[in-house]
């Protein structure tokens, strides 16, 4: 595993290790699941789950994006939502995580 791959998953071991309430987890679920999404597509699948608010899964998005870096972010035009995308070379990782913890 290079560096920076020990790194990120080191990272997202960290994440999950912090989760009290499962909400993390299921976040990072259905990340993996879409693959591409917006805050909305996220916040709608996760309170199937979960019930959480809107404004609690875009700081969760946010967080994951700056700091464990396994997200691209697309901005169409000016006014429209930005899509994030979850990136190829971390969904494995994201997986690995996933069914280890």
């Amino acid at each position: 595993m290079g560096t920076q791959r020990s790194e990120i998953f080191g990272r997202m071991v960290s994440f999950l290790n912090l989760d009290t309430d499962g909400l993390r987890r299921v976040v990072l679920e259905s990340m993996v699941e879409a693959r591409e999404f917006t805050v909305a597509s996220l916040h709608e699948s996760v309170s199937r789950r979960l019930e959480v608010s809107r404004k609690a899964i875009a700081s969760m998005v946010g967080y994951i994006c700056s700091r464990l870096g396994i997200l691209h972010v697309n901005k169409k035009s000016y006014r429209a939502p930005k899509s994030y995308v979850l990136r190829d070379e971390y969904a494995d990782l994201a997986r690995a995580v996933l069914t280890n913890l």
